[in-house]
């Protein structure tokens, strides 16, 4: 993997597809083929957006496999690379903004209505100390997630959505 992402910034992140792609390979390591067929997308479509995030350095070459006598590359997501993304560029933040609203709403659509679940949303004004706190429990909570994520439809498991963007806001 890449010391420093190898395309423009957030622009990488910017797509619904590969949003779904870095979910998605957060729990298994997956060929085009496998994450194609998991995601109902074309195998051409899968397997252009993973050379770039790979490209980016937000995928791993996790093993080659050899299928019907070619070479099957199954790529893996470390969700601790996105970190290395950061952008001084608003009009970046803002794509990457539209495609996570993009996919909340996709997943929205499969959610179970009478399943627990937490839905919140805020602008407010608090001290510092707190905004650092929920900071640390936002990336807690991510923390817990993907590292409990296992491959779809694994014996035990349920399908969830969880989106968090917390951003400190200029003052009006």
């Amino acid at each position: 993997m890449s010391d420093s992402p190898s395309l423009d910034g957030l622009r990488v992140l910017a797509h619904p597809v590969r949003l779904r792609i870095l979910s998605l390979l957060t729990g298994v390591a997956m060929s085009a083929a496998e994450a194609a067929r998991e995601l109902g997308e074309t195998q051409a479509n899968v397997s252009y957006h993973l050379r770039r995030l790979h490209e980016a350095g937000l995928l791993d070459v996790a093993e080659e496999v050899r299928i019907r006598g070619g070479l099957a590359k199954r790529y893996r997501h470390d969700p601790e690379s996105g970190m290395r993304f950061t952008s001084k560029n608003p009009d970046e933040e803002q794509l990457l903004i539209a495609a996570m609203v993009e996919e909340l709403k996709r997943r929205s659509e499969f959610r179970l209505p009478d399943e627990r679940g937490s839905i919140s949303d805020a602008e407010m004004w608090v001290d510092r100390e707190t905004w650092e706190k929920a900071l640390e429990h936002a990336r807690e909570l991510s923390d817990l997630l993907h590292s409990a994520a296992k491959p779809p439809r694994t014996r035990g498991t349920i399908p969830v959505s969880a989106t968090v963007a917390m951003f400190e806001m200029r003052r009006p």
